[in-house]
């Protein structure tokens, strides 16, 4: 069985030594090829030729961004689509955590070999992203060699947002290009400091979706793949507690921005929970598989916590049993 381990040599949770250890334990049961990516994209390149190259499986050791690259390369083509392996190696993990998998990259190695020796594999459904003007409101994804789809079309594993959630990736971003690692603290840190320089007066989005009338004056929005969104250190944030890869997006909108509300929501959101959020101010969706958010104005857009620009119209759509994954 032929498998490609891609690794980012920058990933947050591991070392050369914890890679090389993992490297010998998926070689012992696997036909091995090693890539370490060396750009923003390059994982989506490696992971398409991978696929194009008839590989049974492709392991990603990496943070979630690395993963949604490697993702994005290996859906489309012709022949078998490999399955995946996911080894968490980022700061929060989300997809990997999501699937039951140890947030240790060495825990988790020893998970996907027990499923890979007992031929033991989950089908997760795929959100995609489609938006007009892949270049609209200045920076974007440019068409990237190996991956799938046009330019403006993008897949996510657990989530994606449009605004405040948005904007804060945006600054994260920022920060980690001079210099700062993306923790847990520096993006609470940094979503508290931003909450007070977005724009909580004029609300940009409105959500339309088919045989449903349009919910206008929306601030920001959260779509789900899988629950939890995200977590703050251990602690799980569930803002669309109903989602999961084998159902349609769920959707969380904002319709006030407001100190008290949005205090309100935290307070609901953090930690396990079975019920959803609960206010007037609030709009929510489940299971579906298509909608679209139009913005009065050029908004901030994030993927699996990439930024992608700024955006006035996203089509969001469920994909059915996308991947298979080893878990």
């Amino acid at each position: 069985m032929r498998a490609l381990l891609l690794i980012n040599p920058t990933a947050t949770s591991t070392n050369r030594r914890t890679r090389n250890v993992l490297i010998r334990a998926l070689g012992a049961a696997v036909d091995l090829t090693v890539e370490e990516t060396g750009y923003r994209g390059h994982a989506t390149v490696l992971a398409g030729a991978a696929r194009d190259a008839g590989f049974d499986i492709i392991a990603v050791l990496g943070g979630d961004g690395t993963i949604n690259e490697a993702v994005n390369g290996m859906i489309g083509g012709e022949g078998p689509r490999p399955a995946l392996i996911v080894i968490p190696g980022g700061s929060a993990n989300v997809f990997a955590r999501s699937l039951g998998l140890p947030n240790d990259p060495v825990e988790a190695t020893g998970a996907v070999l027990e499923a890979l020796r007992e031929g033991r594999s989950r089908p997760v459904n795929l959100g995609q992203a489609i938006w007009d003007d892949p270049m609209a409101g200045g920076e974007g994804p440019e068409r990237v060699p190996g991956a799938s789809g046009p330019s403006n079309s993008r897949y996510f594993t657990f989530c994606a947002g449009l605004g405040y959630d948005a904007e804060v990736v945006r600054a994260v971003e920022g920060l980690r290009g001079a210099g700062y690692k993306a923790s847990p603290g520096r993006y609470i840190h940094t979503a508290v400091r931003h909450y007070f320089m977005t724009d909580r007066r004029r609300p940009a989005l409105r959500l339309e979706r088919p045989h449903s009338p349009p919910v206008d004056g929306i601030f920001m929005t959260i779509i789900s793949n899988t629950a939890p969104w995200t977590y703050a250190g251990d602690r799980p944030l569930n803002p669309t507690p109903w989602a999961g890869f084998d159902t349609g997006l769920d959707l969380l909108g904002l319709r006030r921005m407001g100190l008290p509300a949005m205090l309100g929501l935290i307070k609901q959101i953090v930690g396990e929970r079975v019920g959803l959020p609960r206010g007037g101010h609030l709009v929510h969706a489940h299971d579906e598989e298509e909608f679209t958010l139009r913005a009065r104005r050029p908004t901030a857009f994030q993927l699996d916590g990439d930024y992608l620009g700024e955006r006035e119209r996203v089509t969001f759509r469920s994909v059915s049993a996308a991947l298979q994954v080893l878990v």
